[in-house]
């Protein structure tokens, strides 16, 4: 059954849109190589992605700043694999990686498709806990950003989903309202519960067959928006 009543249609960027694990497997690659690092890529993201994880939670959460996410995810996961690294490498990597992250663009199959079918009828925009210094950056060199109206990020709204300011920011920036607007993202706390709470409406982006409230409705692939909106 289609949404009734939506003039607007907010995305999460990573995970959700653009494909984040494919892109950061690439980078890491490259910034290995620029670095001659000699450890083996697929290893090293196996114990990566669960670690980088845990400090999103933790900068979510405001626990941590940025600076700590960036050096801790990699310097945990050096050690889990065993492999030397002293601050000076981890931070010379953590530059790279946002340097180089942006350069590579690969979005989840039908991005383009849902995208033009939906700019027709809705206004659409972007709310992101992502970096601001590289989320432009992943919008505008994928091809993406002329569909979207606005852009808030966590660092340009001072909140972080799910904290419900930064949806309040959002919705202010777009000038629209709650009810009148669906959240659509891959992160079910910080996309989905964040903007159920303060009444959006919600789409849970979910390629992992996830067991959630039976009330949310699921999509696991993004040509399947055409049968909501």
């Amino acid at each position: 059954m289609k949404f009734k009543g939506i003039t607007d249609v907010f995305f999460d960027l990573d995970h959700t849109l653009w494909d984040f694990e494919k892109n950061s497997a690439l980078t890491f690659k490259k910034i290995f190589e620029i670095n001659t690092i000699e450890v083996n890529v697929d290893d090293f993201l196996m114990h990566y992605m669960p670690i980088n994880l845990k400090y999103w939670g933790l900068y979510r959460e405001e626990k941590i700043e940025k600076d700590v996410l960036r050096f801790e995810r990699l310097n945990e996961t050096f050690s889990a694999i065993s492999f030397e690294a002293n601050n000076d490498l981890i931070y010379k990597l953590s530059d790279d990686y946002i340097t180089h992250l942006s350069s590579f663009n690969h979005l989840f199959e039908n991005t383009f498709e849902i995208l033009d079918y939906l700019s027709i009828n809705y206004n659409l925009h972007i709310i992101t806990n992502g970096f601001d210094e590289v989320q432009y950056k992943k919008m505008s060199n994928s091809k993406i950003n002329h569909y979207f109206k606005t852009v808030t990020n966590s660092e340009i709204a001072g909140f972080k989903k799910p904290n419900p300011k930064i949806f309040s920011f959002a919705l202010n920036l777009a000038n629209t309202s709650a009810n009148k607007s669906v959240m659509i993202g891959d992160s079910y706390e910080a996309d989905i519960l964040g903007a159920k709470n303060i009444g959006m409406n919600v789409v849970f982006f979910d390629i992992n067959n996830m067991s959630v409230d039976t009330s949310i409705k699921q999509i696991d692939n993004l040509i399947q928006l055409k049968k909501l909106l």
